[in-house]
């Protein structure tokens, strides 16, 4: 029994010793983390100073730029409104000649149209003379392989007979 309590007692200040060890590292831990967080802060509050003075100058830019922006605005609408009127006859003018250019086209394609009507009509004419010319040459050439068929057999027969002495 002796020897058990002792080496509860040797567990026991072991862990006695891991715990202290353990505290240590907390402690340093917590001595860092307050470093690094008092560190941060300063950084933050340089980086809210530097947002801070960021914004005014960007409030005072855009006051400048709106004045800028607005004297702009009126040179564009009078630059626009000088184009408009400008474009407005150009635009005018390319109407009008394109309507005569596009009467013009009319009466071409008018004409053209009546000579392809022509041109078809020749064709198709042309067309159904060759298709039956052509049925008539495929029907002598079909009789004259079926004459040539008959002679092939014959002669075919002819030399079984004359070679199997039938003859």
């Amino acid at each position: 029994m002796e020897a058990r309590i002792a080496r509860l007692e040797s567990d026991v200040a072991h862990l006695r010793t891991d715990v202290a060890d353990i505290k240590l590292d907390v402690r340093s831990l917590r001595d860092k983390m307050d470093g690094m967080a008092e560190r941060i802060d300063t950084k933050f509050d340089v980086l809210k100073k530097s947002i801070d003075d960021t914004k005014e100058s960007v409030v005072g830019a855009k006051e400048s730029l709106g004045e800028r922006f607005g004297a702009l605005e009126v040179g564009v609408g009078n630059s626009i409104g000088l184009l408009r009127d400008n474009l407005g006859h150009r635009i005018d003018e390319v109407d009008d000649r394109l309507g005569k250019s596009i009467g013009e086209l009319k009466d071409r394609i008018g004409a053209l149209e009546v000579n392809v009507v022509k041109n078809i009509a020749e064709i198709k004419a042309s067309v159904t003379h060759s298709v039956s010319s052509l049925k008539g040459s495929i029907g002598a050439a079909t009789n004259r392989a079926f004459m040539l068929y008959i002679a092939l057999a014959a002669a075919m027969f002819g030399t079984m007979a004359r070679g199997f002495g039938w003859i």
